[in-house]
């Protein structure tokens, strides 16, 4: 069956999903499997559930680049999806994996011919430290970023778009905080932390969600837009369920579906930010490895207005999102009550 708002006279491809046994890898190989696509996967580890789709996996890093030209070979589009992801860990690990990982993906599509690249970058890489409210792609990277994971995805943003310059087709997508069943980043965290979650700021700042399904969808429908249309190439896209919704309400409502309670604790902003530098000082200089309790860049993104305009995918792509909030969260619990 095709997913809803992909087409149905699609020719089968072979494709890439580089983090195929991830979250969003994962919901990507299904969708292509689903369509008839010959997919393969480039991930450190080996997934049964991928194995039972059908999906060819090669296990290896991003970061070797003969790994990744053995990956490659013989594909036509390449969904670069891995990465090492937020909130903490060694400036040289994340410059190796989102760097070093997406020259190489780039230098090996660069290699073959009519490869389409789409590659999954983040909002991340326009945070500044203040409320964001309906910003479009005009929006400029930060002068400084205060954490290594926005700082090494601008980084690989762009390298994709100068390669775009030299004859690579490749689109750029930036979905915001995907959750829903299979989510093993926002909640599995959330969950870990509920007993001594405290609300930052007033709760009434708005942000952005992407629901699972919407976030596989764009980037399926982004390669087919580029197949359509190779003038798309270059081009970033904010991909979200354009209805900005409370953060504090989505944070009580996953807690919930997980059987946990509303975080009823308080702490004004200045004080959770305060805190959190000095938190990420004492850890880079007793550099410790493990995750302090709170950074700046939390502190922020839970108590800050961060949402964006999806106009441009919707004009572009013809990209609709089709689950709603509600919707959403009924699933999640659905999942959650049957792994429990």
């Amino acid at each position: 069956m095709i997913p809803s708002g992909l087409s149905d006279k699609h020719k089968p491809e072979k494709v890439l999903v580089t983090g195929g046994g991830g979250f969003l890898g994962k919901a990507i190989a299904s969708r292509l499997v689903a369509r008839g696509d010959q997919v393969r996967s480039l991930a450190r580890n080996f997934y049964t559930e991928l194995e039972t789709m059908g999906v060819d996996q090669i296990q290896g890093d991003i970061s070797d680049a003969e790994t990744v030209a053995r990956a490659c070979e013989n594909t036509t589009v390449v969904y670069h999806v891995a990465a090492k992801p937020p909130p903490w860990g060694r400036y040289a690990d994340y410059h190796q994996a989102n760097v070093v990982g997406t020259k190489n993906i780039i230098d090996s599509c660069l290699e073959r011919d009519q490869v389409r690249l789409i590659f999954t970058s983040t909002p991340s890489v326009v945070h500044n430290g203040r409320a964001i409210e309906g910003a479009d792609e005009s929006m400029p990277y930060p002068k400084q970023f205060n954490n290594h994971y926005a700082k090494t995805k601008a980084m690989a943003e762009q390298l994709v778009v100068t390669a775009s310059r030299r004859n690579l087709n490749a689109i750029i997508l930036r979905p915001h905080k995907i959750w829903g069943p299979g989510d093993n980043q926002i909640l599995t965290r959330l969950v870990a932390r509920a007993k001594k979650l405290k609300q930052i700021g007033d709760g009434k700042n708005l942000i952005d969600v992407t629901y699972i399904d919407d976030a596989a969808d764009a980037h399926v429908l982004a390669a087919d837009r580029l197949k359509e249309n190779p003038e798309l190439s270059g081009n970033i896209y904010f991909i979200s369920q354009g209805e900005p919704v409370r953060a504090w309400y989505m944070i009580n409502e996953f807690l919930k579906a997980a059987g946990g309670t509303p975080v009823k604790k308080k702490v004004p902003f200045r004080v959770a930010w305060v805190t959190g530098a000095l938190l990420e000082g004492v850890y880079k200089g007793l550099r410790l490895q493990q995750e302090p309790y709170i950074t700046r860049f939390l502190a922020e993104t839970v108590s800050q207005s961060n949402w964006f305009s999806i106009g441009a995918a919707q004009n572009d792509l013809g990209y609709a999102p089709k689950v709603t909030i509600e919707e959403g969260l009924r699933r999640l619990s659905q999942w959650l009550k049957k792994i429990s």
